[in-house]
């Protein structure tokens, strides 16, 4: 039986892709939402795709509000597309 590849939900444009080839948001218990890299830190997750567009449509459609219950201030956005960039960069 073959191994089932575990799909994951972009916030930004809401296509079903595999985990390995997005990026996990995370907000921690002290409601600091940042880039996951590693997929592993504690708290609650929403992918997006690796692109610059995706996080633009979360920040237009609330995908990540709506993941995490609660409004993101534009810093946050900023910060996680900064980071974003520096990603496709390397």
């Amino acid at each position: 039986m073959a191994k089932s590849i575990p799909l994951r939900k972009c916030v930004g444009c809401g296509e079903m892709i595999s985990k390995k080839d997005m990026i996990r948001v995370v907000k921690t218990k002290d409601n600091v939402i940042k880039l996951d890299l590693t997929g592993k830190e504690n708290g609650r997750g929403a992918y997006i795709h690796k692109d610059k567009m995706c996080l633009e449509k979360a920040v237009k459609s609330k995908g990540l509000e709506r993941s995490f219950k609660m409004s993101i201030s534009p810093e946050i956005y900023e910060s996680l597309e900064k980071e974003l960039i520096d990603l496709e960069t390397e």
